[in-house]
């Protein structure tokens, strides 16, 4: 039972992991091919639901792995 709370809370930090590249790779490419600073604020304002809930994700799926370990 515990095991499986470590392996559910890996996989969701991994994949919040992803979420949170994919935000970088985001506002990276945004950065390279902004044409003016409101262009560029847009694309960071689109990418930060997206990071926000990456991270939520990761620290979700973290917290799980932490109690599974501790119960386990």
């Amino acid at each position: 039972m515990f095991d499986m709370m470590v392996w559910v809370g890996a996989g969701l930090s991994v994949i919040g992991l992803a979420g949170l590249i994919l935000s970088i790779v985001r506002v990276a490419q945004a950065r390279r091919t902004a044409t003016s600073d409101d262009a560029l604020r847009a694309t960071i304002q689109k990418a930060l639901p997206l990071n926000m809930g990456a991270l939520l994700l990761s620290v979700l799926g973290l917290m799980l792995v932490i109690l599974g370990v501790f119960l386990g």
